[in-house]
């Protein structure tokens, strides 16, 4: 990090955080961060699901929710992108506050409740977006107000599937009432055969992942890679914030909402490794969920990830967070003799079953 991106966390620190996260997009709209371009090499470069990435590092959904800086962010470094959530209508979401620093644990709290403006509105975006080698795509979600959620996404993914490289079915997010039910077998099955119907509708198709929640049990992660396998999905992304507090330091830590950052670092690898064990390598596993260093990002790889996302690390280290990540995953990859991602994936799965 260097001392001008140093001065400018500190000033975002002293704001309150959704103020500042917006304040963040409008810097980057107006070229006042400086960005990298493309960060890869032989070793980095992955097939996912058919997407050819740069490199495996990509940015979380709910970073740039309305697809509003998508041409500045495919230059800071990521070797993907993934916007949203989007839903069918807009909606503004949870009352404020709903964003929580917890720089004692580095980490965030966040409640948004999918506030976003809407499909329409962010397909339109990605519609007019500059093609790149970074492949983007959207994350789907439902309306509070629904009378059918599950068919929200499908709706979601009509209107905007046209102008994506792949789409995340989201029903992970702690922020919308009784969300998390739909990860239930019979009901993930059939919101997920609606979604693979609007997918087949596309005038390409695009890979579908599943986004899950890190606070399942062992019978639920059990049943979710048997429907994903089943339904065809392109892969898992694991995982979504958790409801746990255990450890937090920080006085704001019993704010309700989902929690990321460093303290999901376990919790969510764990989970990463005990899918990568159910799946047998049949679905590509995304890491996300705590990384902040190109040694955490060489563990959620050793533990099954064919790719990794992150967000909150960035509001501790700053998008030099992503360059230097990748540089360090680059060198150890180099040093420990892979030759590619796909050949470390899973070769430390054990330490965390």
């Amino acid at each position: 990090m260097n001392r001008i991106e140093a001065l400018g966390l500190s000033l975002l620190h002293r704001m309150d955080p959704e103020r500042a996260h917006g304040l963040s997009l409008i810097a980057l709209r107006a070229g006042l961060v400086p960005l990298p371009g493309p960060v890869t090499s032989p070793r980095l470069t992955v097939d996912l699901a058919g997407l050819a990435l740069p490199n495996p590092l990509g940015l979380a959904a709910g970073y740039d929710k309305n697809a509003v800086a998508l041409g500045p962010l495919a230059r800071a470094g990521f070797g993907f992108l993934e916007v949203g959530a989007a839903t069918p209508l807009p909606q503004p979401g949870n009352p404020r506050p709903r964003l929580f620093r917890l720089g004692e644990d580095r980490a965030a709290i966040n409640r948004f409740g999918f506030n976003n403006q809407g499909a329409e509105a962010i397909a339109t975006r990605l519609a007019a977006r500059r093609r790149s080698p970074v492949p983007v795509g959207l994350n789907l979600g439902a309306n509070k107000t629904s009378a059918n959620r599950a068919a929200d996404f499908a709706r979601v993914l009509a209107v905007c599937g046209p102008h994506v490289d792949f789409a995340t079915v989201n029903v992970s997010s702690p922020n919308t009432e009784r969300l998390r039910d739909l990860q239930g077998a019979a009901a993930l099955s059939a919101l997920l055969a609606g979604v693979m119907q609007a997918r087949a509708a596309l005038p390409r198709p695009i890979p579908v992942f599943l986004k899950i929640a890190p606070d399942l049990t062992e019978e639920d992660l059990a049943q979710i890679a048997e429907v994903a396998l089943a339904s065809g999905l392109s892969g898992i992304i694991a995982t979504n914030t958790t409801l746990a507090r255990e450890g937090l330091r920080s006085a704001q830590r019993g704010e309700a909402g989902g929690l990321s950052g460093a303290p999901l670092f376990e919790r969510s690898t764990r989970v990463l490794a005990r899918l990568s064990q159910l799946t047998a390598g049949r679905l590509p596993l995304i890491g996300v969920g705590g990384i902040s260093s190109a040694e955490e990002a060489w563990e959620k790889i050793r533990a099954g990830a064919s790719a990794l996302q992150i967000y909150t690390a960035m509001i501790y280290n700053g998008l030099s967070l992503v360059p230097g990540i990748l540089h360090g995953l680059d060198a150890i990859l180099e040093r420990e003799g892979h030759a590619s991602v796909a050949t470390a994936a899973g070769s430390g799965r054990d330490r965390w079953l």
